[in-house]
């Protein structure tokens, strides 16, 4: 039994204040206060990605926050979540970990309250993060139209960069340091572009790929998603990375969450087809818009510096959710 049979095996108490809650594996929940003040609540934590406890720890809140932006919220409040081994690294170091969080909070302009601290042999770090939203920005992946455009904000294959970077297939001063840049970029802006536009539905990708949150969006929808692989932006390296055997603990699962309702083009090279289930960490926006929109939306996110963003699918008609990948 995974986690999510024995949620579904809990008897959940409805709560009409509850806008968005379990029910299709959303970014983050949302409590009704009133029109112009919702909750948006989420946690996340990460293990390390890369050795520098700075970046780590900026990444780690980024990728907390982001939640908060794929519902179109603001982030207010944040709480830190540490995960910390009682020995063998030294205060320094934790410490940058936290001035890492600090500085990503500090660019969202969201309030550190607090935290929790245990003891774990395995160090991570992330963070509860509450943001507010009004009734109408409120963005869920439940949502896709027949016939809208699918835009992603930043490149994927973190996962096996990060991965081929441990085992020296990449240097540690090379891509794993562009992949960075991205990482501690907080999705911020594109949240504010997508509900100034009216984007029809959103989903930040981090762990389960974009084929795993494409899949949930598709779900939750009730319709299809093809994407256009040669569209998908992604660092060039990651597919050499597969092309050696690099996988993540991830990888797999993300596959098997979606086998079945998965249609790659039989003549795309098998790298590209696993890079769909690569695992991100503090990735980018997957916005679903109307096909009209798009390209107005795409411009605006262009001129806010987001220039890896690019049009790289639309939703269409099925009878049962699935994910078609074409060239």
């Amino acid at each position: 039994m995974d986690l999510h049979d024995i949620i579904e095996s809990l008897e959940i108490p409805k709560n009409e204040a509850v806008l968005v809650g379990l029910e299709t594996a959303d970014d983050a929940g949302v409590y009704h206060l009133s029109d112009d003040i919702n909750l948006v609540q989420t946690a996340d934590f990460i293990t390390p990605p890369l050795d520098d406890p700075f970046l780590f720890g900026k990444i780690a809140a980024a990728n907390s926050l982001s939640d908060v932006y794929a519902m179109g919220g603001k982030p207010i409040t944040a709480l830190n979540l540490c995960c910390f081994p009682p020995a063998g690294i030294e205060k320094e170091f934790l410490t940058e970990i936290l001035r890492g969080g600090l500085e990503a909070l500090k660019e969202a302009g969201a309030a550190l309250v607090g935290g929790h601290t245990v003891k774990d042999e395995e160090l991570k770090y992330g963070l509860s993060v509450t943001g507010i939203v009004r009734k109408a920005d409120i963005k869920r992946n439940s949502t896709a139209k027949v016939g809208d455009k699918l835009i992603l904000t930043k490149p994927i294959g973190t996962g096996v960069i990060v991965g081929g970077t441990r085992r020296g297939l990449l240097p540690p001063d090379g891509v794993i340091r562009r992949a960075a840049e991205h990482m501690v970029k907080l999705n911020a802006a594109a949240s504010k572009r997508m509900v100034e536009f009216g984007a029809s539905a959103c989903t930040d990708v981090t762990g389960f790929g974009l084929a795993g949150h494409a899949f949930e969006m598709a779900k939750g929808s009730g319709v299809g998603i093809r994407f256009w692989a040669n569209q998908v932006p992604h660092y060039p390296e990651s597919l050499e990375m597969i092309r050696q055997g690099v996988r993540t603990g991830l990888t797999q699962p993300n596959f098997h969450s979606v086998e079945g309702h998965f249609k790659p083009d039989a003549s795309l090279p098998q790298e590209m087809v696993w890079l769909f289930f690569d695992p991100q960490t503090s990735g980018g926006l997957l916005i679903s818009i109307a096909a009209q929109k798009a390209p107005k939306l795409l411009d605006a996110l262009h001129q806010d510096g987001i220039k890896e963003a690019e049009i790289i699918g639309e939703v269409f008609a099925a009878d049962s959710p699935q994910i078609v990948i074409e060239r």
